[in-house]
């Protein structure tokens, strides 16, 4: 099974694997974080633009959103022979409920000049395994395969990864599979127990300085909680091979109860 189905040009259904964490009977916006990155190179591919490349995805979340289908949408804002601004769009039950705003510049070999990127953290094998659903609830959190050290409340590093297709019975990418996972960040480095304070994020934006690969996905996350109801999630992004970027997550923190 896959987290979601195409059902049209245009239209994607989502699967049982795609619950959420705060609520099991609406979508987790995760996959739909992944599914816009590949709706977006989808469309790059079929203008004949795959000399370009994403160097940040911007996610915006307008809403939580159930186990419907959904209406998508792609579009460039900003057309260029070297940088592009390209949009996609997810509705549901009627409404828009998530966006990405992709931009893409050419590719150029800078072999040659590429340094400062941050340290590397422990891998994968060196990460002591960690079961998610002891945080949280939802098809989608039981479908990660996570390796977890926590340093303190909301410091740690994580290692994440799915065998699920992104969609089924189609070719996804390195970088939209790779994206699909990224708002784990959020809740895989706890600052709070999910039970007792509600923190879910408003946005994702992910600045890469290179290509990800296939595989595991490593977050070296710190979250922090403001005194006035807001909070941030910050994380260096890895990969086997090393660090390819940054996320930001901004964050709505509420006590539950």
């Amino acid at each position: 099974m896959a987290y979601f189905r195409r059902t049209d040009a245009s239209t994607f259904a989502p699967t049982d694997l795609v619950g959420g964490a705060w609520r099991t009977d609406e979508q987790h916006v995760a996959p739909t974080f992944g599914l816009l990155t590949h709706l977006v190179e989808t469309d790059r591919t079929a203008r004949g633009r795959d000399d370009l490349a994403p160097v940040r995805l911007t996610f915006d979340v307008w809403g939580p959103y159930p186990l419907a289908p959904m209406d998508t949408a792609v579009r460039v804002l900003r057309p260029g022979r070297g940088v592009e601004l390209v949009e996609s769009e997810v509705s549901c039950a009627g409404r828009t409920v998530a966006t990405l705003r992709a931009w893409l510049a050419g590719r150029a070999d800078t072999t040659e000049l590429a340094d400062g990127a941050p340290s590397a953290v422990p891998g994968p094998d060196e990460t002591p395994s960690w079961d998610p659903t002891t945080d949280w609830p939802g098809g989608f959190i039981s479908s990660l395969d996570v390796r977890r050290t926590l340093a303190g409340p909301g410091r740690g590093t994580a290692w994440v990864r799915t065998d699920v297709p992104l969609v089924e019975d189609e070719e996804v990418g390195a970088l939209a599979r790779t994206a699909g996972l990224l708002d784990v960040a959020n809740g895989m480095t706890v600052r709070a127990d999910p039970r007792r304070v509600a923190y879910p994020n408003l946005d994702l934006t992910a600045h890469l300085f290179r290509h990800p690969t296939d595989g595991w996905l490593g977050l070296d996350t710190t979250v922090t909680f403001g005194a006035g109801g807001t909070g941030t999630t910050a994380s260096v992004l890895h990969d086997t091979a090393g660090p390819f970027g940054r996320l930001a997550q901004a964050l709505v923190v509420r006590p539950l109860g």
